[in-house]
């Protein structure tokens, strides 16, 4: 089946997959009571904006790969809301805080930016 979208080619998949490593990086400095709690949370989170971005790619019309698009982008909101909850909790600094919502707020851009065009174009 030919797909209208290589998702490995997609700089959104690409900074997705990007942001998966750092999640998995930052979590691993969390505490061991943690692991099956936020750094479980985290790193669902995160495997899931990539992960959406590829399965939409395969779909057959872009108002189908718009709804991925839609559950990835929700994804990060919700891995931006537990890293808020990190910082709460004192597992990481403010510094480290800014540093990731940065990145997600990139990821979060590009996914809406995408989302725009491909409904815009049909394609």
């Amino acid at each position: 089946m030919k797909r209208k979208h290589n998702f490995k080619e997609l700089q959104i998949w690409q900074k997705g997959r990007a942001l998966v490593k750092d999640i998995y990086q930052l979590t691993s400095k969390f505490p061991k009571s943690e692991l099956y709690g936020l750094v479980s949370q985290m790193r669902r989170a995160s495997i899931s904006i990539p992960s959406n971005i590829a399965e939409g790619s395969g779909r057959k019309t872009s108002k189908e790969f718009s709804r991925f698009l839609e559950i990835a982008y929700s994804s990060a909101l919700e891995l931006e809301t537990q890293l808020y909850l990190s910082f709460d909790l004192t597992f990481i600094s403010e510094s480290t805080l800014d540093e990731y919502l940065n990145k997600i707020d990139e990821v979060q851009k590009m996914i809406s930016s995408f989302d725009s065009k491909i409904l815009a174009d049909n394609i």
